[in-house]
């Protein structure tokens, strides 16, 4: 049965060389400095566990060349490191990719759905996004802040008329940046967490096999979805 130094040194070299690949296979480049390069570049995972990583280096160094004996280590890690790299291993690897984790089904709507419609629709399910169709052609996405902000500027109109109002009267047709953004199902979670990063504006990522506004959606991605899980995990 393999030790739990064993275990840990096996991971870390599959890490070594992943980060190997991902800089075109460097010479004389050691693994802290691979691991501080890549994440200033703010590829995939490695500025989350940047950390984690350097600290790993040391625990190697320490198992690898401080050994008293053929068969004796000064330095074990306990099952907690063992298990932390091989999580480490599993997410730099083998990232997780949006599907399967945040597939679902999601209800696509016409533009001309009355705004009333939409409005039962917010209070009966309590529905949060609202993707927009033009007979198959997707137009947009309404969201509860955008109707929070359709509500508040009609209010200084003077009294709001809903009566012949369309789901796309909603639609902010000026805007420079969209609240919305498409990926295809390969991407990783990673990926879409930097897209909330760079876009404070986005609300939502709208999954599709290719990336294709006008394909099946598959699943949706909010940024709570992305941050509340992180924040768990950091307990």
């Amino acid at each position: 049965m393999a030790s739990g130094a064993d275990i840990f040194l096996s991971s870390f070299n599959r890490i070594e060389k992943q980060l190997r690949d991902d800089l075109g296979n460097p010479r004389n480049m050691g693994f802290s400095e691979m691991v501080r390069r890549l994440s200033k570049q703010k590829q995939g995972d490695i500025k989350k566990y940047e950390e984690d990583l350097l600290q790993m280096a040391q625990l190697r160094n320490a198992i690898v060349h401080e050994k008293i004996g053929e068969n004796f280590v000064i330095a074990e890690p306990n099952q907690w490191v063992v298990t932390r790299i091989q999580q480490i291993e599993q997410a730099l690897l083998q990232p997780e990719t949006v599907l399967p984790k945040f597939g679902k089904k999601v209800t696509g709507f016409e533009k001309t759905l009355a705004l009333k419609e939409i409005l039962q629709i917010v209070a009966q399910k309590r529905f949060s996004q609202f993707p927009l169709y033009d007979k198959g052609r997707f137009v947009g996405l309404i969201t509860l802040r955008m109707l929070g902000y359709w509500f508040a500027q009609e209010s200084l109109k003077g009294e709001i008329r809903l009566e012949g109002r369309k789901a796309e009267d909603l639609l902010i047709k000026d805007g420079k940046e969209s609240n919305y953004q498409f990926v295809p199902a390969t991407t990783t979670v990673t990926e879409v967490e930097d897209l909330f990063h760079k876009n404070a504006l986005l609300e939502a990522v709208l999954i599709t096999k290719n990336g294709d506004p006008n394909g099946n959606l598959l699943g949706i991605v909010r940024p709570r979805d992305i941050f509340n899980e992180e924040s768990v995990e950091k307990r």
